[in-house]
């Protein structure tokens, strides 16, 4: 096939990414011919039209996931082939992925140095996975086992953004000793509840504990907000036992639980455009124990979360949990996964 005749269709609501994709399209692979969209809804109409050769699709998109955009096209565009680039590294959404008929898969941090390869692969009809994911076997025969039978016909499906229009706000906070994380805490939590929004704290039982008169002293009536369903609080190491198997987090596990517990604290406060302030410790925990993939896997989801409901996250880490210190690969890893870091 003509690389002049190849028409792509980039699908990302992450403006900077997309250019970084057609650059590498444009410059390595000389495909010209490309269009993008930033949503699963567009995404959908564009393909119906164009009926493009090769779509990039993003899983993590505002108005309609990307595994449900790729079902819906498949069905309007059945020739185009999808590719997606997701930074979801996890293989339940890889499994969803091919379910839903994608013939390649890269992980975002990858695309630097697989995405030629991928778009190369799948245009000639054949299929791709990443190279972390090598040895593995996705086909939509195998993905389908694997949702159905042992996982009672449980499908992955993402929650809907009910704000299109909200900022993805996901931030790590790095501290040196309890009093720095508390004071940034307690103006993270006091700030949403006082403007009567709603906040959920996953933390250790000596950081809620001293949470509480801090929240009060800073005006919050922290009593109303817990009998109104506004705040909520759960112990960070009894989180992560409810959707953490084998070391990772597992995908449907997590997203249903946050999913649940922001849509109980938006109830609790009744209100229009509600949003959620969400404190987190529980990726400080794995990078104790070690477990940086782990960490790195949960950071990943809580930007799906980021983008699908109007929450603003904050994760806590101390600097002294960081392996190699802040100049160290795994401590960019970190910032890379965050809209924004800072340290105290």
């Amino acid at each position: 096939m003509a690389t002049s005749s190849v028409r792509i269709l980039v699908v990302d609501d992450f403006e900077p990414f997309r250019r970084l994709v057609c650059s590498i399209l444009q410059n390595k692979l000389e495909l010209t011919t490309i269009v993008e969209a930033s949503n699963g809804v567009d995404a959908i109409e564009l393909a119906r039209v164009l009926q493009p050769d090769l779509i990039l699709l993003n899983i993590g998109l505002p108005k309609l996931d990307g595994i449900e955009a790729a079902r819906r096209i498949r069905e309007l565009a059945p020739r185009s082939k999808i590719l997606f680039v997701s930074q979801e590294s996890s293989l339940d959404f890889v499994h969803a992925a091919f379910t839903a008929g994608a013939s390649g898969y890269v992980v975002k941090m990858d695309a630097g140095s697989e995405l030629p390869t991928a778009v190369r692969t799948v245009l000639r009809g054949e299929k791709f996975v990443g190279s972390r994911f090598e040895g593995r076997v996705f086909t939509e025969a195998l993905a389908e086992r694997t949702f159905g039978g042992s996982r009672g016909n449980k499908v992955l499906r993402l929650p809907q953004k009910q704000n299109l229009e909200g900022p993805h706000r996901h931030e790590a906070g790095f501290y040196s000793d309890d009093a720095s994380l508390l004071d940034d805490l307690t103006q993270f939590i006091g700030t949403a509840l006082k403007a009567g929004n709603a906040a959920i704290v996953v933390a250790t039982e000596s950081h809620r504990k001293s949470l509480l008169p801090r929240l009060q002293a800073h005006g919050v009536d922290i009593a109303t907000a817990i009998e109104q369903g506004r705040y909520i609080s759960m112990d960070a190491a009894e989180t992560l036992s409810t959707f953490m198997i084998n070391g990772l987090p597992d995908p449907v596990r997590f997203l249903n639980l946050f999913g649940n517990l922001i849509e109980t604290a938006a109830d609790g406060a009744k209100g229009g455009q509600v949003r959620i302030a969400v404190f987190g410790e529980c990726v400080h925990f794995l990078w104790a124990q070690g477990n940086t993939e782990g960490a790195m896997q949960v950071e990943a989801l809580a930007n799906q979360i980021a983008r699908s409901y109007d929450v603003d996250i904050l994760c806590g880490y101390f600097l002294g949990s960081v392996q190699g210190g802040m100049g160290s690969e795994i401590f960019k890893r970190i910032c890379t996964a965050h809209s924004a870091v800072h340290s105290r």
